[in-house]
């Protein structure tokens, strides 16, 4: 279990969630469903990204959403009829669970207008966080709740302010898939001080093998940066832009985190989020992981588990 982060005059309080995406990469699965609903394992996506808000004593969460996204509000919302039908039939667990996502935290909703990208997504928050730092949290990126990724990089602001985002090495050939970071060491173990940023460069033109992962403690000072940051790759404002700006004037930190990290936004990745979670559960682990055993020699062998031969 993760301890809640103290607090102080400066400390941060409030998460900004973008989840105005139009999850074009699981159509036709959201076509009607937001990317952010679908499930894993019997939790939509965006209620593991609250959680590890509130783990980490983030109490005060926007989501900042978009058209055709009206389940994510009522997900985190009481369904009185729901609860009532349960509550009459004694089944207590199944109340828990429906209960669970209104009692996170105190959540709010605004609308991203236009799909004009992360940036301004999060320059859509202002209103609401006002001259406070805040953490942004990318739905796509799933942090295994075992990790404290968050709570450390909630550290380093207390320690260095400014702003700090969350990195992770991957391998040369993926690196275009990613912002990447330029970094210098602070002599801090897992702390580098951020020199630089590209937006998806080429494994050619990477300053380094730092990619930038969806975790960012940011300072309100990014937010006038946002407001005249023009629309850069595909026609977007970028949060990397942003953040190179601030990593000029040297108040960029990352946390590099090598933990266990669930890449939601890809479907591969998503199959295999899935499989791990389940496999971890205690009330489904030993009989899924034991089917997947038998499954995977299936495969091996060329016979299928469960498979029914053909009638002549």
């Amino acid at each position: 279990m993760i301890v809640p982060h103290a607090t102080s005059p400066r400390a941060v309080t409030k998460a900004v969630i973008p989840a105005a995406g139009l999850g074009t990469r699981f159509l036709p699965a959201t076509k009607a469903t937001p990317k952010e609903m679908l499930p894993v394992v019997d939790k939509p996506a965006i209620q593991y990204v609250v959680e590890e808000a509130a783990a980490a004593g983030l109490h005060d969460v926007l989501v900042v959403t978009g058209r055709h996204k009206r389940a994510i509000e009522d997900h985190f919302d009481n369904a009185f009829e729901l609860e009532q039908a349960l509550a009459a039939k004694g089944d207590a667990a199944r109340l828990d669970a429906v209960r669970d996502p209104a009692r996170l935290a105190d959540i709010h909703h605004i609308r991203q207008g236009e799909p004009l990208g992360l940036g301004h997504a999060v320059l859509c928050a202002r209103r609401h966080v006002g001259d406070q730092p805040f953490a942004v949290l990318l739905g796509d990126d799933l942090i295994d709740p075992r990790e404290t990724l968050l709570s450390r990089m909630l550290d380093v602001r207390d320690r260095h302010a400014g702003s700090v985002i969350a990195l992770m090495e991957v391998r040369p050939e993926q690196i275009h898939l990613y912002g990447c970071a330029a970094v210098e060491p602070t002599g801090e173990d897992g702390v580098v001080r951020v020199t630089g940023l590209v937006e998806k460069p080429s494994r050619q033109d990477a300053p380094s093998g730092y990619a930038v992962i969806g975790r960012y403690v940011l300072d309100p000072a990014v937010f006038g940066i946002l407001e005249r940051t023009p629309p850069g790759r595909g026609g977007e404002i970028q949060l990397t832009d942003a953040l190179q700006e601030l990593a000029a004037g040297g108040t960029v930190h990352g946390v590099v985190f090598d933990g266990l990290r669930y890449d939601t936004g890809d479907k591969a990745d998503y199959l295999r989020t899935v499989v791990r979670l389940a496999c971890d559960r205690d009330d489904l682990g030993p009989e899924f992981t034991a089917w997947l055993k038998e499954f995977v020699a299936g495969l091996e062998t060329g016979t299928r588990p469960g498979r029914r031969p053909l009638a002549a």
